[in-house]
């Protein structure tokens, strides 16, 4: 099994870089985070995970993003919205799990809520819902309004691009109009969500809005107490790996018959590397299957 690496063609002559692994079960949809790409050492993680159990991943650049055309000043939510609708709708088949970083769990809850039929679960790592009004916009220095108001655009400084990128009025404006926050939030599929405690980036009080404002039951909020907003240390990432196996197995349709489908979880589980005490967790009845 190999990783095939391409471009999906988009509107305007624009393409999105993509990566893609075929395998068994649930494919596993990565949604990268705010200026990030499909690169990084969580993407890549889970891309090794994948071609080591034989399940289905796609990881993907959003417009003016990584590989992928266009420039990063022209996007917008909208924007990186339809690009991950369009990963899904013509890159991927059956159910999916979307693992979202950052603006990226934001992301993976707007392709939710407008594909319930296809996401069967989420995680979810320091998820930042709204962060463009709720984060972003509050934070902004005198000097970076004036520039917004003044030229539509001001320069964020960045230690990853010594040039600093483009925060934009567009960015801003659009951002509000996909507001999800406080809630209810309609998704009602199991959410994982992995939360550092030291994120100076996205509060964990954020996070932690956003598990509450679900309507799913099937929510587990893990707080990582010194973790960074990164989660990329190998504890961090063993983590991942453990709520993505897990997410994979609830994602996965099984018989009706509900003993079966326990056995079939528990199963799935196990081989996925849980303990036996979690894999029987993870296959849990539930009140409806008792």
């Amino acid at each position: 099994m190999t990783e095939v690496r391409d471009f999906h063609p988009r509107e305007e002559n624009q393409r999105l870089a993509y990566r893609k692994i075929g395998g068994e079960g649930p494919t596993v949809v990565w949604l990268g985070g705010f200026h990030s790409d499909m690169t990084g050492t969580k993407a890549e993680i889970l891309a090794d995970h994948a071609l080591a159990t034989g399940g289905a991943y796609v990881r993907f650049d959003y417009f003016g993003h990584g590989e992928s055309s266009g420039a990063f000043r022209d996007g917008t939510i909208s924007r990186w919205r339809a690009d991950a609708l369009a990963v899904i709708d013509e890159l991927t088949e059956g159910p999916l799990v979307l693992v979202g970083s950052s603006m990226g769990g934001w992301l993976a809850c707007l392709a939710a809520i407008a594909r319930p039929e296809r996401v069967k679960a989420l995680v979810l790592i320091a998820p930042a819902p709204d962060f463009t009004d709720k984060l972003m916009e509050p934070d902004l220095s005198d000097e970076a309004r004036a520039a917004i108001a003044r030229d539509g655009f001001w320069i964020r400084p960045s230690e990853y691009d010594d040039g600093g990128y483009a925060i934009t009025r567009e960015l801003l404006e659009d951002g509000a109009r996909w507001s999800i926050l406080p809630g209810p939030v309609p998704i009602d599929v199991p959410v994982r969500v992995l939360q550092g405690g030291a994120d100076a980036d996205v509060p964990w009080t954020h996070a932690l809005e956003l598990a509450n404002g679900l309507t799913s039951h099937d929510v587990v909020f893990s707080l990582i107490k010194d973790g960074d907003h990164r989660l990329s240390r190998p504890q961090d990432l063993e983590r991942l790996v453990a709520a993505v196996a897990e997410a994979r197995v609830l994602a996965t349709p099984v018989d009706d018959d509900p003993v079966a489908r326990r056995l079939a979880r528990a199963a799935a589980a196990r081989s996925a590397g849980q303990a036996p005490a979690a894999a029987w967790a993870a296959a849990d009845l539930g009140d409806d299957e008792e």
